[in-house]
């Protein structure tokens, strides 16, 4: 990486220069004035220890760098470097050579991570925040196995709890309506909360009918309608590309015993105690602001007792790092968990909890609640609305921690408005551009053939033989591209520390930015062949980049638009 190297480049010259310093703390960063450099360190921090002025520190240092490949500019405290076209031209040879592997990190210690998001009740339909979940977990799983981990995808089904048979319950109502009974769901709030009233039980309804006799019994009705809202949930999930390792049951938790294992350990290690008839978790020994209860006095476990033996159970598995994607309305959840671990004998820091807010629809310009549009507040609306690139796309390139503003019609358009299409377009430009290379034309007016500039072996030959000294002389009019290119490999960086995915979607918007400023400046298919075989690499290089990008984010690159 640019930034790596001049960092080292600096650090090396500093200990030639100040050979007792012991404070080596450097930061490359872009000048604000882009004349002055590519990149700036600036060594006022050293002033201290070195008792020194800043611009002496800098020419001191300046004295030993290596100036190989780069220039230097000195101002003030700051040292500046300008890349050469040689550094420039090499950084094109290295994405074509190394293809998928350009900014594969080398030397880490990959992990085996298991991954939860998205974990819906299996009542009913995803709604719009579930679309968040299930692109932002999918994406960051692609950027994590991209990086070098190994991950597991896991959906955690809640279906241990009373809303299964509350689901029972009302797909009877929906069976009876169906056969003509007079009758629908309580009018009194309270009751009514016992039921799922929505009208997708309706098609679930008639499938049962079709297949099995009429009946009452709730309990199959409850694993009938179970299972269709869990197919209908994965089908929806592969559409959206979102494909997981594991559905790992809360209920085959609880009849596998794990979960009453878990109380067990907590209870021979001193961590319960029983008051007003429930038994409490001593959590505030580990960091929760109070303990918790994991048995009702009903002697019925609370939620947070399987969860705990679900958290046990994927370090046993033997994951070495546990990612959870939530909404923001577990905030306080998080403690008590990272404390069952800790009272277990398990490290709670591999423990990442990744708290999520919530989706707005903005329609028309103005925001609109998810249930002020009865056709479009669930998953499956929205992606037929807008598609599939677009849904994932706009669902990821806003940080976690920030609410996003979902603009249905803007995600729509095909303009350069609209983020996905500004991105996509940019790889099928590239793409057009490649083509025209070696497919011969036809003269409208006169019938003729136009020979393409290079046939396809000429072509093929210029990627696979390509050398940077083929393109040093012309290589400052992409030097702003070049640069975004190269920023491709801090970036993943960046994005695996912070377990971030708007990153992505960020560096892409800027260098498909780069490579439109680039094409409209510089025409690639000139009459001079070394020249247009220079800049056809550039443009394969971008086109590698952009793919790449839009892989982690599961979104298509067109070859057309």
């Amino acid at each position: 990486m640019y930034k790596q190297f001049f960092e080292n480049e600096t650090k090396t010259a500093l200990k030639q220069a100040y050979p007792d310093i012991q404070e080596c703390n450097l930061r490359v960063e872009k000048p604000k004035n882009s004349d002055f450099g590519d990149f700036a360190i600036n060594v006022s921090p050293l002033a201290r220890e070195l008792k020194t002025a800043p611009p002496a520190i800098a020419q001191n240092i300046e004295k030993y760098l290596s100036k190989d490949g780069y220039e230097v500019n000195l101002i003030g405290g700051f040292i500046n470097f300008k890349l050469g076209r040689k550094m420039l031209a090499e950084t094109i040879e290295e994405i074509i050579k190394q293809g998928q592997n350009f900014a594969k990190p080398k030397n880490i210690k990959p992990e085996k991570i298991n991954l939860e998001y998205v974990s819906a009740n299996p009542t009913g339909p995803f709604h719009i925040g579930h679309g968040r979940w299930a692109a932002m977990g999918s994406a960051l799983a692609n950027l994590l196995k991209f990086y070098g981990h190994d991950v597991y995808q896991e959906f955690y089904i809640n279906d241990a709890g009373s809303q299964i048979q509350k689901l029972g319950n009302s797909l009877l109502i929906r069976l009876k309506q169906l056969k003509g009974e007079n009758v629908d769901f309580p009018q009194d709030e309270l009751e009514r909360k016992n039921y799922y009233q929505g009208e997708y039980l309706i098609p679930v309804a008639e499938k049962f009918l079709k297949e099995n006799e009429y009946t009452e019994d709730v309990k199959i009705l409850s694993d009938y309608a179970k299972k269709e809202m869990e197919r209908l949930q994965q089908e929806l999930l592969n559409k959206f590309r979102v494909h997981f390792d594991k559905f790992y049951s809360e209920l085959d938790l609880h009849t596998s015993g794990k979960v009453e294992n878990s109380y067990k350990k907590l209870e021979e290690s001193g961590k319960l105690y029983e008051k007003e008839g429930a038994i409490w978790f001593k959590s505030s020994e580990y960091g929760d602001d109070e303990d918790r209860v994991i048995k009702k006095a009903d002697g019925s476990n609370t939620y947070l007792t399987a969860d705990i033996a679900y958290h046990k159970d994927k370090f046993d598995r033997g994951f070495e790092r546990l990612i959870n994607i939530w909404g923001a309305d577990h905030h306080g959840y998080v403690a008590r968990v990272k404390a069952s671990l800790e009272a277990l004998g398990y490290n709670s820091e591999k423990l990442e909890i990744l708290l999520g807010q919530l989706v707005n629809l903005v329609i028309n310009g103005e925001q609109t609640r998810m249930g002020k549009r009865k056709n479009m507040i669930t998953l499956d609306d929205l992606i037929e609305e807008v598609g599939v690139d677009a849904t994932r796309f706009w669902m990821c390139m806003r940080d976690i921690n920030n609410t996003l503003d979902f603009d249905i019609e803007l995600a729509k358009k095909s303009t350069d408005e609209n983020p996905v299409f500004y991105v996509q377009y940019a790889h099928a430009r590239a793409c057009s551009i490649l083509r025209n290379t070696i497919n011969d034309k036809i003269n409208t007016e006169t019938g003729e053939k136009i020979a393409a500039p290079l046939t396809e072996d000429e072509f093929n030959k210029t990627i696979e033989n390509f050398k940077a000294e083929s393109i040093i002389d012309d290589v400052e009019n992409a030097k702003s591209l070049i640069l975004k290119l190269e920023d491709f490999k801090s970036t993943i960086i960046l994005s695996e520390q912070t377990r971030s995915v708007y990153t992505i979607c960020r560096y892409l918007s800027e260098l498909a930015s780069e490579f439109h400023s680039y094409y409209t400046k510089n025409r690639v298919l000139v009459e001079d062949k070394n020249i247009m075989k220079g800049r056809l690499s550039i443009v394969y290089a971008t086109k590698s980049i952009l793919k790449q990008a839009l892989d982690i984010l599961a979104v298509t690159a067109p070859e057309k638009m």
